[in-house]
C-alpha cells in the first residue's frame, strides 16, 4: 500500500477507489472550490485538474472570484474559467463544507445533478455533504484527501501536482503549527517533498514574501487591535478605505488574523474585514479550546474547530457587537 493511503481507513481507501473509477470512466470533468479562495482551495483543485490531464481527459476548474494576489504564483491559476461547463461528466467541489460557498456557480452545480455525476470532496468538520458522492474526512488540510485520490487514480506525483498540494498543506496547516497536524501531515508532506516540492520557495513566498503595501496595511491594522472579555478576545477591522488609500487588495490580508492569536492572554480572535458597503468577512480562530467553527455556525459560516469564518451584514458598530456577544459565549 502506498505510504500516504495507510492513514485512510478501508472504507475511505473504497470510497476513493469508486471515485477514481468514476473519474477514469469520465470524458470531461469540472472542479470547483469556493469563492474567496485560499491556498488549500486551489491547491487540491489545481492538484486534480493537473493529475487528470496527465491522463488525457479534459478538465476544466472552475471558481467565481478572481485569483487572490497572495496567490497569484500558481501558474496554473491560467486554467480558470468562471462559468460552469454545462456538458461535463461528473463536478467534483473541492475544499467547500456547503453548496453556497459556492457562489454564483452554486446553483448551477445543483442542477448538474441532474445529468451528471457531483463529487464533494473536503475535510471541514461543518460539511454539509450536498453532492451525490461525498468524500468527508477531517484532517489538516484538504489536499491531503486529494492527495489519497491521486494516488488512487494511479497518477504520479510530479513536481508540479506535489507544489500545489504542498501550497495547500502549508496554508491550511499554519506551517505545521495548527494543532491538527498529526503524524500523517508530516508523512504527506514527505511524500511531496519526495515528489519535488520547493518547501523552502513556498514557506517564503507564502508567509515571508509581501509587497510594501502589505506591510504598511499590516502595520496600520495591527496598531489599531482591540482586546475584550479581560484580554481573552482580540480584534482587527480592515477597512476598504485603509485597502485603497494603501494601495493594497483582499489577498494581501491573508494572514492577517494569526498576529492576534499570538497575544499570550488571548483565546479567540477575529479579522473583520469589510468587503462592501455594509458586509464583513469574519475570520476566526481560537488557541486552546474555544470551538470557532460552532461560533461560525451561529451565523450560517463554519470551517474547523480552531479556524472558522462567516459573513455578517450590517453598519460596523453593530457587526462588532453581534460577534462580540457570540464570541462570550464561548469562552471560559
Amino acid at each position: 500500500m502506498t505510504d500516504v493511503l495507510r492513514f485512510f481507513k478501508d472504507e475511505e481507501r473504497a470510497a476513493l477507489t469508486r471515485i477514481a473509477a468514476q473519474l477514469n470512466a469520465a470524458k470531461k470533468i469540472a472542479v470547483i472550490t469556493h469563492m474567496r479562495p485560499d491556498g488549500d482551495a486551489f491547491g487540491c483543485a489545481l492538484a486534480l485538474a493537473a493529475a487528470l490531464k496527465k491522463t488525457g481527459r479534459e478538465c476544466v476548474v472552475c471558481d467565481e472570484s478572481e485569483v487572490p494576489s497572495n496567490l497569484s504564483f500558481m501558474k496554473e491559476t491560467e486554467w480558470l474559467v468562471r462559468e460552469l461547463p454545462q456538458d461535463a461528466d461528473v463536478y467534483v467541489a473541492a475544499d467547500c463544507a456547503d453548496i453556497a460557498r459556492l457562489g454564483a456557480i452554486s446553483g448551477d452545480f445543483k442542477n448538474a445533478e441532474k445529468r451528471a455525476l457531483t463529487v464533494n470532496i473536503d475535510h471541514h468538520v461543518s460539511n454539509t455533504r450536498f453532492a451525490k458522492e461525498n468524500f468527508v474526512r477531517v484532517c489538516s488540510a484538504n489536499c491531503m484527501n486529494m492527495l489519497g485520490l491521486i494516488v488512487t487514480l494511479g497518477v504520479t506525483v510530479d513536481k508540479a501536482v506535489a507544489n500545489l498540494l504542498m501550497t495547500g498543506l502549508l496554508t491550511d496547516s499554519g506551517g505545521f503549527s495548527h494543532d491538527d497536524v498529526t503524524e500523517e501531515t508530516f508523512a504527506a508532506a514527505a511524500y511531496l517533498c519526495a515528489a519535488g516540492a520547493d518547501v523552502a520557495a513556498l514557506q517564503y513566498t507564502l508567509f515571508k514574501k509581501q509587497p510594501k503595501e502589505r506591510a504598511l496595511l499590516h502595520g496600520e491594522t495591527m496598531s489599531k487591535m482591540k482586546f475584550a472579555f479581560e484580554n481573552r478576545f482580540a480584534y482587527i477591522v480592515i477597512t476598504r478605505e485603509a485597502m485603497e488609500r494603501l494601495g493594497a487588495d483582499a489577498g494581501m490580508t491573508e494572514g492577517f488574523v494569526d498576529f492576534p492569536l499570538s497575544v499570550d492572554s488571548v483565546e479567540i480572535c477575529a479579522s473583520v474585514m469589510e468587503v462592501k458597503k455594509r458586509q464583513y468577512k469574519i475570520s476566526l480562530r481560537s488557541k486552546s479550546y474555544a470551538d470557532v467553527n460552532k461560533l461560525a455556525a451561529t451565523f450560517g459560516g463554519g470551517g474547523h474547530v480552531r479556524a472558522a469564518g462567516c459573513m455578517l451584514n450590517g453598519d460596523l458598530h453593530e457587526v462588532l457587537d453581534k460577534l462580540s456577544y457570540a464570541v462570550s459565549q464561548y469562552l471560559r
